[in-house]
């Protein structure tokens, strides 16, 4: 069954805008007025003529945001993790890398010059295993998503920090789906987890709850220094518009100044997962805004999900290879703009389609 391009419509239950910025009103009037300044392009690579002092602006903001010595700004999270994991680990260096990482930090890892060496999702007993039993030269890394985007389950990052202790490894982190949320101002479960000073660098993509595009590299001085000198996706790549760091500058402000809107999305989680509970619709235990519905089959899922939509409930199905093969599932992300009342009707008219479909039904993923 091919995949097809369908734009937004409905009930926002699927999109990565949790705080509900990407429309903000303070935003889109400072991306404007950047425009009518910057102009639409950068024009080249910051280390040609793309660079303005606008990027350096962002990047100190976001390094105090996220309590870091220094950021790097890439046009995307794709790129920013294809730039760490083809550029920090070398020829001779291994990479222990959980199994439901992103396909980003799987294509970095691809087109690494590094060894790769793939541990079972959050399998800390194994990745000690493999730690323990692996060879002794080179530099090692682990690699793990804080807040996996399919399952929606959390890293025990506390864990991968003692092993990292004891084998002399080095932790890389994707705060994708965790930066903005989490952590004491939003800055992430890197520091809600206190083990800030034991990640060498971190991954935080711009697109999601901060609203807006793009991706910061986040960590020590001389890691970062050295992506901007060596990473290639960095070095030549076109600088992103701009005119996103101002619209950036502000989305940092409202989320620091404005925890109101975190403590909304957590309330519409806590509520979402107490209806699917309820009716005894089967969901993991974690507590994120990504709760997936394992249905198994692929085409269930994409018809359950097309019933959904024509209700008015924008849920997408998700399918191999973004989960593994026989289980396809309905990828259900909260956002802080939910009524109470939309929420019960989606889980009104869920229960009513899974059913018509026992198989739908799963006990946990």
């Amino acid at each position: 069954m091919l995949r097809t391009l369908c734009s937004p419509e409905g009930i926002d239950l699927s999109s990565n805008d949790y705080l509900g910025l990407a429309k903000h009103p303070k935003l889109v009037d400072h991306l404007i007025s950047a425009l009518q300044q910057e102009g639409c392009g950068s024009t080249g690579s910051r280390l040609l003529r793309g660079h303005r002092e606008s990027f350096t602006a962002v990047e100190q903001c976001f390094s105090k945001f996220k309590r870091t010595a220094r950021s790097l700004y890439f046009s995307s999270g794709y790129l920013a993790n294809i730039a760490v994991l083809t550029t920090l680990p070398e020829a001779g260096d291994v990479v222990y890398s959980d199994e439901r990482n992103h396909a980003s930090l799987i294509d970095g890892l691809r087109l690494s010059q590094a060894d790769c060496v793939v541990f079972p999702h959050n399998d800390v007993n194994r990745l000690a295993d493999h730690l323990s039993n692996g060879r002794r030269s080179g530099q090692r890394f682990i690699v793990v998503e804080s807040l996996f985007s399919m399952n929606g389950d959390f890293a025990p990052l506390v864990d991968y920090v003692s092993l990292c202790r004891k084998y002399n490894a080095q932790l890389i982190v994707d705060e994708a789906h965790a930066v903005g949320i989490y952590g004491s101002g939003g800055n992430g479960l890197i520091d809600n987890a206190g083990v800030s000073t034991d990640v060498l660098v971190s991954i935080n993509t711009a697109g999601k709850a901060l609203g807006v595009a793009g991706a910061f590299v986040s960590g020590t001085d001389w890691a970062i220094d050295y992506l901007e000198q060596r990473a290639r996706p960095f070095m030549f790549s076109t600088a992103p518009p701009p005119a996103f760091t101002e619209a950036l500058i502000v989305s940092l402000g409202i989320i620091t100044s404005e925890p109101e809107r975190r403590k909304r999305l957590f309330d519409r989680v806590r509520f979402l997962r107490k209806q699917l509970h309820r009716l005894n619709i089967s969901i993991p235990s974690d507590e994120s805004q990504i709760i997936p519905i394992l249905v198994g089959k692929n085409s269930k899922a994409v018809s359950l999900a097309s019933k959904m939509q024509k209700d008015g409930f924008d849920v997408r199905a998700i399918r191999p290879p973004s989960v593994p093969e026989g289980q396809a599932l309905l990828r259900v992300s909260v956002n802080a703009d939910l009524s109470e009342e939309n929420l019960c009707r989606f889980v009104e008219t869920l229960n009513k389609y899974l059913g018509k479909e026992e198989s739908c039904l799963v006990d946990s993923l």
